[in-house]
């Protein structure tokens, strides 16, 4: 299992190149950054996380700018989308965005999607929320296919273009690692449709039960991993035994003073549950 963080890049906080430095520095991974436009000051959809929405949802970073930050700052370190939300996103655009960071970053860009959970946030990008995951699925759909051809074509629904040219093409062949985030109850049809791995929040034993359904049904190889773990050896434990690939712990939206002390927590948890302590 590999050991990775989360973190919002807000404007007010740690920066995104100095988190991947500081990350990279410990020992982790990878880091994902979280992605929101903007928050809908009407705060009608109600925060799946419970209580009132955190400020940093709409502090942060355009996500791809603070993704080139992170690559320039770093060497080894795997950078992504935790997530993208690809449905308030042109997909001729995101193909090039992702292409050109895993391009500068070396191939080490890893795409987390998801089709987000603020209907008037979709609403505001001209997202019927109500399609949603039909729109995810072509557009995603539609940048593999700008990724992986000199001429790229592609017909659905809500997503149609004829023969174009778009560079650069991603360093990662066939293509940078699709991670499909979610926690509904059709998230295992979007992963076997078109992920290469689940990239859930953690939601103890639901998430768990659902991983070992995701294997008994792929007829692929398609990873197991988390976003949101506690800095608890015990969880990640059960995680192991589900064969997680990769379990990512947020940190707060932060000065250092209050990152590193967090950080040394998860690095706690993760040197107990290795033996490395």
């Amino acid at each position: 299992m590999e050991f990775g963080i989360g973190y919002f890049p807000t404007h007010d906080a740690v920066g995104p190149g100095p988190i991947a430095r500081l990350v990279e520095e410990h020992g982790f991974e990878s880091l994902f950054f979280a992605e929101h436009t903007h928050i809908p000051a009407s705060r009608e959809s109600p925060w799946p996380g419970g209580g009132e929405l955190p400020r940093k949802y709409w502090h942060t970073y355009d996500l791809f700018v603070a993704l080139t930050a992170a690559a320039a700052a770093t060497t080894r370190l795997r950078i992504g989308s935790g997530i993208c939300l690809v449905t308030e996103r042109d997909p001729i655009a995101t193909a090039k965005a992702t292409a050109s960071v895993d391009h500068i970053s070396g191939g080490r860009f890893e795409f987390g999607v998801g089709a987000g959970w603020n209907r008037e946030e979709l609403v505001n990008h001209g997202t019927d929320p109500r399609i949603r995951m039909r729109l995810l699925k072509e557009r995603v759909e539609a940048i593999k296919q700008i990724w992986a051809n000199e001429e790229a074509s592609y017909q659905g629904e809500f997503v149609n273009f004829d023969r174009i040219w778009s560079y650069p093409k991603p360093v990662q062949r066939p293509h940078p690692p699709v991670l499909v985030g979610g926690n509904g109850p059709t998230v295992l049809d979007r992963v076997l449709a078109f992920g290469d791995a689940w990239f859930p929040n953690y939601q103890g034993g639901a998430v768990l039960k659902e991983a070992v359904e995701l294997q008994t049904r792929a007829e692929r190889r398609i990873d197991f991993q988390v976003i949101g773990v506690p800095a608890d050896p015990r969880e990640l434990e059960k995680l192991a035994q589900v064969g997680c690939t990769r379990a990512v712990y947020w940190l707060p939206s932060a000065p250092m003073s209050q990152i590193e002390p967090k950080l040394e927590v998860w690095e706690r948890a993760v040197a107990e549950f290795t033996g490395n302590q």
